[in-house]
């Protein structure tokens, strides 16, 4: 029993990798996840072995002429050995593994080059997918001589849903004032100073992979900030009527990155976010062209500013100054009404 040598040509994924024999005027060859065999002879259906298996693949066949078309019910994966027996001779296809890029730091947030000294989280966003369960011990806090700031951050990991952006708490103990952490060891930033958020390349992705490279945020403490965030202080830039142009909000501070993309909206609409300028700056596109009418910017009252901050409700609060028996302002929804004139 001969072989047959085969064509490999995947037109997506996978590159050429072999012809037939000269004098062999059948071949096989896999194109986009489906087997062609060429020059088949109208009997035998031939049927397809993945790996060591003894029971062939799923699928259904179709034919052309003497062209014979296997379409497996699964796709072919990455790295598996194709064999069986067409017409007599052996064949077999080897699909190449995948290479996908290297996993990297995408971005860090907030963006600004100074931060507030009681800055109360940071996002760590990446490219794909990471593993879970040791992140805190692949980045540091650094002071301005290089060394690692201990206790800067709670340890724990809050990943979103897709395991592609993590939380990173500074220790609110510490940020607060009054507190023991606070009284004892101070705010993890300190106006004034420099500092580097150092991440390692050995973190390793969901696939097990280290990243393609480390990853440095250098940053300056600056004034603390507690004063809460109000929409009246907000920057209203219009669209006009019949248009899909972005209505832009500024805002006179950066704004908690993740909770902006989805605790502002504007009443009653559909369309896209986009967070731009240090996070000082809130883009919506509708679906539809605007209107000429009366809308409504409306802001969950949880939103933040990136010092903790809530809407009519600073993070920082001296207790002995408030009133707890009044209604917490801090609850409240926040709106801005808005109009769009005829064009």
């Amino acid at each position: 029993m001969g072989w047959i040598w085969n064509r490999f040509r995947c037109l997506s994924a996978f590159a050429l990798i072999a012809v037939c024999l000269p004098a062999q005027a059948s071949y096989v060859e896999l194109i986009d996840g489906t087997f062609r065999f060429e020059a088949w002879n109208g009997e035998a259906k031939p049927p397809v072995f993945a790996g060591n298996a003894s029971t062939p693949m799923l699928g259904t066949y179709s034919a052309d002429g003497r062209t014979l078309f296997f379409h497996p019910r699964f796709p072919v994966a990455p790295g598996m050995r194709y064999q069986g027996t067409f017409q007599g001779a052996l064949f077999a296809i080897e699909v190449p593994q995948e290479r996908a890029a290297p996993t990297h730091v995408e971005h860090v947030y907030p963006s600004a080059d100074v931060l507030p000294a009681n800055t109360l989280k940071l996002y760590i966003c990446f490219s794909a997918p990471m593993s879970f369960g040791d992140g805190s011990k692949h980045f540091r806090l650094l002071d301005e001589g290089g060394n690692p700031l201990p206790d800067a951050f709670l340890d724990q990991e809050l990943w979103d849903g897709e395991h592609r952006r993590l939380t990173v708490l500074l220790d609110p103990g510490r940020i607060k004032r009054g507190l023991a952490p606070n009284r004892e060891a101070g705010s993890p930033i300190v106006e004034g100073r420099h500092y580097t958020l150092s991440i390692d390349r050995d973190w390793r992705d969901a696939r097990g992979m280290p990243m393609a490279e480390g990853f440095r945020k250098d940053f300056t403490g600056g004034p603390a900030d507690r004063i809460p965030p109000g929409p009246t202080t907000w920057r209203l830039e219009l669209p006009k009527a019949g248009t899909r142009d972005a209505l832009v909000v500024g805002f006179p501070e950066p704004m908690d990155y993740a909770l902006l993309q989805s605790l502002v909206t504007v009443s009653g609409l559909a369309g896209e976010t986009a967070i731009a300028s240090n996070e000082t700056q809130w883009r919506f596109t509708p679906a539809l062209p605007w209107r000429a009418g009366d809308y409504l910017l409306l802001a969950d009252p949880t939103l933040e500013d990136i010092a903790g901050n809530r809407l009519n409700r600073a993070f920082d609060v001296d207790l002995r100054h408030v009133d707890l028996r009044a209604e917490d302002p801090g609850k409240k929804s926040a709106s801005r009404p808005f109009t769009i004139p005829p064009a």
